[in-house]
C-alpha cells in the first residue's frame, strides 16, 4: 500500500583512493560519504493540479535545478515524456530509478507507482556541481523513496543493487562507488561488480534473482575513520564530467597494455595498504598511501593525457604536502574537488593550507563525514 509521503536524503561522496582502477570489476577503492545531501520526497499526485495541466499524468518530477516539473506517463514499463520532452530527456537517473523499482513491483504483480517526486540538493552551488556524486545520491535516494512509497521493504544491499542496475542502464562504466557511499555512509572499502553480468542476470532471471544471487567482484565494508588526521576538502570551481573522463579513458588504446596493468596493480596495492592503515590507526601509513595515489594518478595523466590535474588541483596538493600532509584529486579530476589529510592537532597548519587554497582560487568546503547512509 502506498504511503502518504516519504522523504529520503542520501549523502554525497568523496573518493579517497582507487579512482579509475575501480571501474574494472573487483578492483578496490576507498570512499567517504559526506554531509551534503540530495533529498527526494515521494508523495501522491495532486489530481486537481494534474487535471488543470490537461494531461493524463502518472509521474511528476520536480527539482530545484529545473525550471519546471517534468510530467511522465507509463508506457510498456518505461516513463515517457508528455508533450515536449525536457532537455536531455528529463532527470535521467531519477527516471531510471523509478523504472527499476517499477520492474520489481511488476515481478511481484504490483502496479507501477503513480506519484510526485520532488528533489532538492546541496551538492551544487548556483547550479554548478561540486563533484560530490550528485547522480549517485539522487539515484540512491529515489530508489529508497519510491520503494518506501510503494510499501516495499528492502535491505541496504537490495537498494544498492537496484540503484546500480538503474545506473548501469545509463552508463555501464560507472563503478557504483558513489551509490555504495550514499547507501551505507561513513568510510567504506568498495569493489565494483561486473556491471554487464549484473545487467545480464537481471534481464535473464529478473530483479528478484538479481537481488539474491552473488555478484562476482562486489564487496562493501565499513572502515574506521583516520586516526589523528583531519580531512580537508577544496573545490576548484570547475565542474568536471566523470562519465566523460572515464569514457575517454576507455576509448584509448592504453587499456589492456602493460602500462594499464601496472596502474591497476599499483592502485590495488596502495588501496589495500591504505585500508590496512585505516583499520590499524596508522596515520603516517595512510598519508604515505595517499601520496602514492596522487603519483599514480599523475602517471596516468602523463601517459593518457586525460587532464586529471588542473592548475588548481596541483596547487591544492602541493600546499597540503608542504605542510606535511597528503593530498590528491578526489574522483575523476579535471576540476571538481581535491582532498587533503593533515595533522588534526596542527590547527595553524590547517588554517595556513586553507588560506593558501583560497588564494589559489580553491574554495575550502566545510564537509564532515556522513556516518549514516540514506536517511528517512
Amino acid at each position: 500500500m502506498a504511503a502518504d509521503t516519504v522523504v529520503c536524503r542520501a549523502p554525497g561522496k568523496l573518493f579517497v583512493a582507487g579512482e579509475y582502477a575501480v571501474v574494472e570489476p573487483g578492483n578496490p577503492a576507498i570512499l567517504l560519504a559526506v554531509d551534503r545531501y540530495v533529498t527526494v520526497t515521494a508523495r501522491p499526485l495532486d489530481p486537481a493540479a494534474e487535471a488543470e495541466a490537461g494531461a493524463d499524468v502518472d509521474v511528476v518530477l520536480s527539482s530545484d535545478l529545473a525550471a519546471a516539473p517534468v510530467r511522465l506517463r507509463w508506457q510498456d514499463g518505461r516513463l515517457a515524456d508528455l508533450g515536449t520532452p525536457a532537455p536531455g530527456g528529463g532527470p535521467t537517473y531519477v527516471k531510471a530509478a523509478v523504472e527499476t523499482v517499477a520492474r520489481l513491483l511488476a515481478e511481484r504483480r504490483l502496479p507501477a507507482p503513480r506519484l510526485h517526486l520532488s528533489i532538492t540538493s546541496t551538492l551544487h552551488e548556483d547550479g554548478r556541481k561540486y563533484g560530490l556524486g550528485s547522480s549517485g545520491a539522487v539515484t540512491a535516494a529515489t530508489i529508497k523513496a519510491v520503494a518506501g512509497f510503494c510499501g516495499l521493504s528492502l535491505s541496504a544491499g537490495d537498494r544498492y543493487r537496484l540503484a546500480l542496475l538503474a545506473t548501469a542502464t545509463i552508463d555501464a562504466k560507472s563503478s557504483g562507488g558513489d551509490l555504495a557511499a550514499s547507501t551505507y555512509g561513513g568510510w567504506i572499502a568498495y569493489q565494483a561488480p561486473d556491471r554487464d553480468k549484473a545487467l545480464a542476470l537481471a534481464a535473464r532471471a529478473g530483479l528478484e534473482r538479481a537481488l539474491t544471487e552473488p555478484w562476482p567482484g562486489l564487496a562493501v565494508r565499513r572502515l574506521p575513520p583516520p586516526h589523528a588526521l583531519s580531512l580537508q576538502v577544496g573545490w576548484t570551481g570547475q565542474p568536471a564530467s566523470t562519465t566523460s573522463l572515464v569514457a575517454h579513458l576507455h576509448r584509448r588504446t592504453w587499456r589492456g597494455t602493460a602500462s594499464h596493468q601496472h596502474f591497476l596493480d599499483t592502485s590495488r596495492d596502495l588501496v589495500h595498504a591504505a585500508t590496512d592503515a585505516l583499520e590499524t590507526g596508522d596515520g603516517p601509513g595512510l598519508l604515505k598511501q595517499i601520496r602514492r595515489a596522487r603519483h599514480a594518478l599523475a602517471r596516468l595523466d602523463d601517459e593518457v593525457h586525460l587532464g586529471i590535474f588542473t592548475d588548481k588541483l596541483t596547487a591544492l596538493c602541493d600546499t597540503a604536502e608542504a605542510a606535511g600532509g597528503a593530498a590528491k584529486p578526489s574522483g575523476a579530476g579535471g576540476g571538481d574537488c581535491g582532498i587533503a589529510l593533515l595533522d588534526a592537532t596542527a590547527s595553524q597548519d590547517i588554517s595556513h593550507v586553507t588560506q593558501r587554497w583560497a588564494a589559489a582560487g580553491v574554495l575550502p568546503l566545510p564537509l564532515r563525514p556522513a556516518l549514516e547512509g540514506i536517511e528517512e
